[in-house]
Order: C-alpha cells, then sequence, then structure tokens
C-alpha cells in the first residue's frame, strides 16, 4: 500500500499557540494553496481518511471531489493530540514547570490533564493496524503533523510505547499542506 499522508492547511490562530484538538478554520486561500499543490501529486480514486476536525475535513472534501474519489472516511483516531487546559493558550502563558514536566516524560505526561503522547500513539497504531487490513492499493490520509509522526512511527515496526517515544523525541518540519508518502 502506498500512504499519502497530508498535514492540514494553516489554520486561522495566532502564532505561539497551542491548539491540538482545537476545531479552527482556514482561509479559503490557504485550502486552495494546499489544493493546487496537492492535486497533481496524489492518486485519483484512492481511499480517503482525514481528521475530523474542519482544518483537515475541508480540504478532504475538496480532494475527494476533484480527485473522484468516494466521500472521506472522518476517523477520530486521527484528530490531533488534545492538550487540555493548554488549548488556545500561549505557549508563554503555561507554566514553565509544566513544560518541563513534560519535556522529562515526553510519552506518559498529559499535557494541561489532556492526552499523553502514548495514549494517542495507541489510537494512531489501531486505526494504522486496521487500515493495513483493508487491501487498499492507495491511501491518502490528511491529518496533523502530530498524527503524521506516529503514523510514519508505525512503519519502523515498534512497539507502540516506543512509536511514542520516537515521534515525540524526532523535532518535525512539516509544512502546512505538506505531503509525506510512505511505502507500506
Amino acid at each position: 500500500m502506498h500512504l499519502y499522508l497530508v498535514r492540514h492547511p494553516r489554520p486561522i490562530v495566532a502564532a505561539n499557540t497551542c491548539y491540538g484538538s482545537t476545531d479552527l478554520e482556514v482561509t479559503a486561500e490557504e485550502l486552495a494553496l494546499a489544493h493546487a499543490s496537492l492535486l497533481p501529486v496524489l492518486p485519483k480514486k484512492a481511499v480517503l481518511f482525514s481528521s475530523p476536525l474542519r482544518r483537515c475535513r475541508e480540504l478532504s472534501a475538496s480532494l475527494a471531489e476533484t480527485l473522484g474519489c468516494q466521500a472521506p472516511t472522518y476517523d477520530e483516531r486521527l484528530a490531533e493530540m488534545h492538550f487540555g487546559d493548554w488549548e488556545m493558550r500561549s505557549w508563554d502563558d503555561i507554566p514553565r514547570a509544566s513544560v518541563n514536566a513534560w519535556s522529562n516524560d515526553m510519552v506518559a505526561y498529559q499535557p494541561g490533564g489532556g492526552e499523553s503522547v502514548l495514549q494517542v500513539a495507541q489510537r494512531v497504531r489501531a486505526f494504522r493496524d486496521e487500515l493495513s487490513g483493508l487491501n487498499i492499493e492507495h491511501a491518502i490520509v490528511i491529518c496533523h503533523a502530530g498524527i503524521i509522526r506516529l503514523l510514519a512511527a508505525c512503519e519502523h515496526g515498534l512497539s507502540i510505547p516506543e512509536m511514542a517515544l520516537y515521534a515525540a523525541q524526532k523535532p518535525h518540519k512539516i509544512r502546512y499542506g505538506e505531503l509525506l508518502v510512505v511505502d507500506c
């Protein structure tokens, strides 16, 4: 299977804001830019999966129509990590001690009382395992940088805790609207 992992377009949010699972909009311009850049490189009639968050949902719906795919399957397991009471706060306003506690335990700590990377890894692995059993040649997944990192980590044959640690320790440079292709 060829897995096409796409990060959503840039959402409407202030810089330096923690916004994991918050359901943010994207501008029509950002959506059009991502759509135009992805259209020539994504396979037609592929099976399309998406995070249910609006910044992914809008892109997946427009791509499905243009690529001749069936309607996207919106899967909660593809939503970005929930940062609890850190959501929509400036990173500068989050107590340094809390950020340090997360840095000291990137896998199990639940930032803001939300999800841990381990919990997110468990749901992402469940999605990936289910996807493996579908006998699909091309799958497009519209999601978030954290989810892309975890899906890519699945391909290394790691246990779920190792997958979470791998994704948490590896800084990402996944741009908005960027595509990563993984041959499974």
